[in-house]
């Protein structure tokens, strides 16, 4: 029975072939090794509870932010505030005179309008102070107590200023002379005031420096006041 062992041989080499051929590709291919790898799934984390609720409180923050700024923009639009103001509205020089030695003798009456135009709130004027000078020398500082104009009204403060006398050097005194020669006598009159009025309930109390620069101007023959609508305060 020779086939037998024949049949069994042929089985064996055929194996041991395809043994090699395994490892021959093994190693074609750089020896590459295969690994077998598991896909853990765990439980997913779930968000902070204190987190949601930081979340929503800021939401709840800018929600009322948001909405505090569209009342406060709408009341100011309905209310349409406007700053109080200070302005020169009258004046006249009565006196207007200096002697052979220099000394410069004046006299004049200023009127100041405190003027509120707001509609739905009265003003507060105070810290009202105001200095009055010749060709650089002073003649006056004028001052006024803190007080109190309704709205859309206005305020009169009335200054009579009587000036001791004042030396003039050479060149004032020829600024005196020839006020009288052009009928044009200037006035520096500067000065400042505090004021403050209410804004709606939200926006509150409103305080602004009102700053007034200007020159008053006058014909000394009939001591007349030339108006400047210019000499209106400027608020900061």
């Amino acid at each position: 029975m020779q086939p037998v062992p024949e049949s069994g041989h042929s089985h064996n080499n055929n194996h041991n072939h395809n043994r090699r051929g395994l490892e021959g590709h093994h190693h074609h291919h750089g020896g590459t090794k295969y690994h077998n790898r598991k896909l853990h799934v765990g439980r997913q984390s779930h968000t902070n509870p204190l987190i949601w609720l930081l979340a929503i409180i800021c939401t709840i923050i800018a929600l009322a932010v948001i909405v505090a700024g569209v009342v406060v923009f709408a009341g100011y639009i309905l209310i349409r505030p406007r700053v109080p103001t200070l302005s020169v509205t009258n004046a006249r020089l009565e006196i207007f005179r200096n002697d052979y030695t220099g000394i410069l003798e004046t006299q004049l009456r200023i009127q100041v309008m405190a003027q509120n135009e707001n509609m739905k709130a009265h003003a507060t004027f105070s810290d009202i102070g105001f200095n009055l000078s010749f060709q650089g020398q002073p003649v006056a500082t004028l001052v006024a107590d803190t007080f109190d104009v309704p709205k859309n009204s206005s305020q009169f403060l009335n200054y009579f200023v009587q000036s001791s006398a004042i030396p003039l050097t050479p060149e004032q005194m020829q600024a005196v002379t020839d006020s009288w020669k052009l009928n044009l006598a200037s006035f520096d009159f500067k000065g400042n005031g505090r004021t403050q009025w209410r804004i709606g309930p939200l926006i509150g109390s409103v305080k602004f420096w009102c700053f007034l620069d200007c020159k008053l101007k006058f014909h000394p023959l009939n001591g007349s006041y030339i108006r400047n609508h210019y000499c209106t305060s400027k608020s900061k």
